[in-house]
């Protein structure tokens, strides 16, 4: 994208203050997501797969683990990660943490806090006498978790617990807002994701480690496509190492002025805006929408709401049309579209996600099978925008299981 910094700051900050004002007095904080039953309508192909900010920088991300476990298994003195010291419940992140107990051939590398965290596998879930083929090929993978627009680190910790539990080593990436906001070609954010991928480079490094991207929304998804963009200029064989990409919430493959102002607007109002809500019965105020063959009562913005989508929308409609914009974003879609590697996919999206509209999610996925990738995808038909963990954890999870089976 073109240089957005001082074009997008003012009026968007401007619009999201007094919209946030108005909406606060609208809405309750007590006002709460009703959970309604959801069903999944799969359609599949077989697959094959081999395999906040941090909450309080004071505090260690790793002190439930215990060292002694670790510094017995085999594959600890291989990994290339920024462990912070566990012998301490106060996280220094001015320094380099490489535990003593791991031996100094675990790489020294800085604790990154506003970028990623690493999440090291459950010691249980180790097979440390190496005769576990599926345990041995998890402990090889790592999870890319790409955060929304707005999230924070804390938002991706259940997701990276749900891996972890099962083996795998996680990573879990998330923008501030502040650094979208200031967008420049070639700044911070562009570097940001080049040094996430050249990390993840490092990892791969050694033979038979592998890469699964677990991305949400289109923030993170687009994250997805620039981490891409960096592996074929690498090195072409990085994207083979790509054994599967998960796709929640997302994706919307043009330049939508309505779908960005949307995925803003949630971002500052959270749980005020109505992206976040659904309801499972009717009011005056609500639209009845038909889901196949069931009904449900979307809920409409409060005037607020309404009047910041309105002028967000017009502001994307400049922004998104300029050339510099334009072209870096048409880079970024074009590689997603057709160039991702040949791995299985997972969809995962809603028919009541007020962001991200589903027919843009399964005119994607149609053309994905077009183009000979074995796809699965699942609507959860009733949840929000990036909610569907939440609402029904274990049609999520049950997803994601049969998905790496």
């Amino acid at each position: 994208m073109g240089s957005l910094s001082g074009i997008i700051q003012r009026p968007v900050i401007a619009a999201a203050v007094a919209a946030f004002a108005s909406v606060s007095i609208d809405f309750s904080d007590k006002l709460q997501s009703v959970r309604s039953s959801d069903t999944c309508s799969t359609s599949e192909q077989s697959s094959t797969l081999l395999s906040n900010s941090v909450q309080d920088s004071k505090f260690s991300w790793v002190s439930h683990i215990s060292v002694s476990k670790l510094a017995n298994l085999s594959f600890v003195t291989r990994i290339r990660v920024p462990v912070p010291n566990v012998s301490f419940p106060v996280l220094d992140v001015s320094q380099n943490f490489v535990p003593s107990a791991f031996g100094s051939s675990v790489a020294s590398s800085p604790f990154l806090v506003n970028l990623y965290r690493w999440h090291l596998p459950e010691p249980s879930t180790i097979d440390v006498s190496g005769s576990s083929d599926c345990s041995s090929e998890k402990s090889r993978t790592v999870v890319v978790l790409l955060g929304w627009l707005g999230s924070k680190q804390k938002h991706l910790n259940k997701y990276a617990e749900w891996y972890t539990s099962r083996g795998f080593h996680v990573i879990t990436f998330t923008f501030p807002m502040a650094e979208i906001l200031s967008y420049q070609v070639g700044g911070k954010t562009e570097q940001d994701i080049e040094l996430l991928a050249t990390h993840l480079a490092d990892w791969l490094e050694e033979d038979g480690k592998n890469l699964v991207f677990h991305t949400f929304s289109n923030t993170g998804w687009l994250t997805y496509g620039a981490i891409l963009e960096k592996f074929q200029k690498q090195d072409l064989s990085l994207m083979g190492r790509i054994r599967g990409c998960i796709v929640d919430s997302a994706p919307v493959a043009v330049p939508d002025p309505q779908v960005w102002a949307s995925g803003f607007s949630a971002a500052f109002l959270k749980k005020h805006s109505v992206a976040t809500k659904v309801h499972a019965t009717s009011k005056e105020s609500d639209m009845e929408v038909l889901v196949g063959r069931k009904t449900f009562m979307e809920p409409k913005p409060a005037i607020a709401e309404s009047a910041l989508l309105a002028v967000l929308e017009k502001f994307f409609d400049v922004i998104l049309n300029l050339p510099m914009v334009n072209r870096r974003l048409s880079d970024v879609l074009n590689l997603l579209s057709s160039g991702q590697p040949s791995c299985p996919q997972l969809y995962i999206y809603s028919s009541a996600d007020r962001v991200i509209p589903a027919g843009s999610v399964e005119s994607f996925i149609e053309k994905q099978r077009r183009a000979g990738h074995e796809v699965r995808a699942c609507n959860f038909v009733f949840t929000p925008h990036v909610d569907h963990f939440r609402n029904d954890p274990k049609l999520y999870t049950t997803q994601l299981s049969q998905f790496f089976r």
